[in-house]
């Protein structure tokens, strides 16, 4: 009996436990709580630098530009999206040669199943979505989402597009947390390009949707 009770005591001794204070995060899918390691999870693919040299391969400079949201400016973007967020500032890149804008970039942290995920996007002078990186992803799962034959299907979707699962973007099976973040943060750097950047030049969404409207009735009317 008493070594039973030995042996039960080591045997409890020995387990893992998570350390003082640390969340402890329940996955359905895994039906247990995540270990301290992948809690801790982080793959970096590529750096900030990089990415932005990926961006703009052939912009002669790159600058970087602070975007503050007043509460105004943040109701706006939140309500054209469909959903609310923490942030009120977002830093962009903006490339350049001579006298031309060639395109911006933002990186988006947003969460995907249990943490965040950091991706940067690319959009080019014309509002339409230019690249996809995955810079950092810390999930067990989903990290297929930085594959080109995945996220090449955001490539040349503009804001007047869903850029919704089940609406213009294939899901990835086990990775719908992943793609749902992506998704919501492309469908972000849109309109906040939309609104600070193109519609001032007026070529934004409104130029865009009447060129739309346009190109319809004149296909019908043939004027």
């Amino acid at each position: 009996m008493i070594t039973g009770l030995f042996l039960l005591f080591m045997t409890l001794t020995l387990l893992p436990t998570p350390s003082i204070g640390a969340e402890r995060i329940w996955d359905n899918d895994l039906k247990r709580f995540l270990t301290d390691q992948e809690m801790m999870m982080a793959e970096v693919y590529l750096q900030e630098e990089e990415g932005v040299k990926i961006m703009f391969p052939k912009s002669e400079r790159v600058r970087k530009e602070l975007i503050t949201l007043n509460p105004d400016q943040k109701s706006l973007i939140q309500e054209r999206i469909g959903w609310k967020f923490p942030e009120e500032s977002f830093e962009v890149y903006i490339g350049e040669s001579g006298t031309q804008i060639d395109g911006y970039a933002v990186v988006q942290n947003t969460i995907g199943k249990h943490k965040h995920m950091t991706y940067m996007v690319g959009v080019d002078n014309r509002g339409f979505v230019s690249d996809i990186e995955l810079l950092v992803f810390r999930e067990s799962r989903g990290s297929e989402v930085r594959q080109k034959r995945f996220n090449a299907q955001y490539e040349g979707k503009s804001v007047l597009d869903p850029v919704r699962i089940n609406k213009d973007i294939i899901n990835i099976s086990g990775a719908t947390m992943s793609v749902r973040s992506m998704s919501a943060g492309i469908k972000r750097v849109l309109v906040l390009i939309d609104e600070f950047y193109l519609k001032p030049a007026g070529i934004g969404s409104d130029t865009l949707a009447a060129k739309k409207d346009k190109g319809f009735f004149t296909s019908i009317f043939g004027n």
